[in-house]
């Protein structure tokens, strides 16, 4: 089957509680053609390392990306080999997935919260090892006497980064080779935020279009069971809000006084932990009812046509690629189908530009 290299999906998507599932989910992923596989993080059963691995071992054509890790939680020549172990081990279909991460949660693991100059400096010194450079009294991103990979190492390991505000945008398409977006932007915030990373990158005098954009797009077809549908939307929509609702909120441009009353409400006001991880179905149900419709649509819904509809859209507002978000591939199976069949009869007619470089993620070293 043709693969759909400007398509991906989170593996594990969500709480996981048997990183088993992964391993069915890759297979199923290149099975139907899709593009990429992204990996996120949590520090319980989702170590990006192990996982990755485990993909890149199961899989032969699908991109692997962490989506994203912290270069914080790792000294960096650990990071630097776990890339070039990952390159090797997939022929050249990893990426290496940065984030800035969360400055709370840091703070109560006893570590310096991410900068956007300790980014920068990391990278500088990741690209130096894959090249087979040695470094020699470092400083500013941390104290490192002496790192060293390899002199015969001459790796182009892409680098990724996870990015939400404008700043970061800009930042980032200066800096990496890939960009990650976030779930439940609009389509105009989707645009702002294109044109904020093709801005960075002009400013660092690089070829705007050279930077890869990932929309991150939740797709959650009618296909499934309602109460499956709720905790994948509404629930994974409220949680965003319990964690950094201000930010999703701003970023958008939606009305703060929604939120506030959101928050006033006393099933969000106490809530039983993560709403998409141990929601009730009547929690979820209220949540649905309190949340606005306007904000619960920036997602692909629906029937397969209408999901594929608002594929399409992503691509219209700039998107080089898409991450169908919070689904199994085996969930996304009926959208993949029509995508397939839109895709093959009428690309350009609705806006449709596949991306220039689709295969980065998948060219052999």
């Amino acid at each position: 089957m043709e693969q759909c290299t400007e398509l991906g999906f989170y593996t594990l998507a969500g709480h996981s509680a048997s990183p088993r599932d992964l391993i069915d989910e890759v297979c199923a992923a290149e099975a139907l053609g899709l593009g990429s596989a992204f990996i996120s993080e949590r520090f319980n059963l989702k170590d990006a390392c192990t996982l990755s691995g485990a993909a890149g071992a199961v899989s032969t054509s699908l991109g692997i990306a962490t989506a994203a890790t912290n270069h914080n939680t790792r000294h960096p020549l650990v990071t630097a080999t776990f890339a070039t172990t990952m390159h090797r081990l997939t022929d050249g279909r990893f990426s290496l997935g940065l984030g800035r991460g969360f400055d709370m949660l840091f703070a109560v693991m006893g570590l310096p919260p991410v900068t956007m100059a300790q980014l920068d400096d990391v990278v500088g010194i990741l690209r130096r090892l894959w090249k087979g450079e040695m470094v020699m009294g470092h400083e500013p991103a941390g104290r490192y006497p002496l790192l060293n990979q390899d002199a015969a190492f001459d790796f182009d390991i892409p680098i990724l980064l996870t990015a939400l505000g404008e700043r970061t945008l800009e930042f980032a398409g200066g800096l990496a080779d890939a960009v990650v977006l976030h779930t439940f932007f609009t389509d105009d915030t989707l645009t702002r935020s294109v044109a904020a990373v093709r801005r960075g990158a002009e400013r660092a005098g690089r070829d705007p279009e050279s930077v890869r954009v990932w929309s991150v797009l939740a797709t959650v077809g009618d296909h499934l069971p309602e109460e499956l549908r709720l905790r994948k939307l509404v629930g994974r929509f409220a949680t965003y809000l319990q964690g950094y609702g201000d930010l999703l909120v701003s970023v958008n441009g939606w009305d703060p006084a929604a939120l506030a009353a959101i928050r006033a409400n006393e099933v969000f006001a106490h809530p039983p932990g993560a709403f998409d991880a141990v929601g009730t179905i009547e929690q979820l149900e209220t949540l649905a009812e309190i949340i606005p419709a306007e904000w619960l649509a920036a997602a692909a819904i629906g029937t397969p046509a209408q999901c594929v509809a608002r594929i399409a859209d992503q691509f219209t507002a700039g998107a080089d690629s898409v991450i169908l978000h919070g689904a199994t591939p085996t969930e996304l199976e009926p959208i993949l189908a029509a995508y397939r069949a839109y895709r093959a009869d009428q690309p350009l007619d609705a806006g449709v530009a596949l991306p220039a470089n689709p295969g980065w993620m998948t060219t052999p070293a």
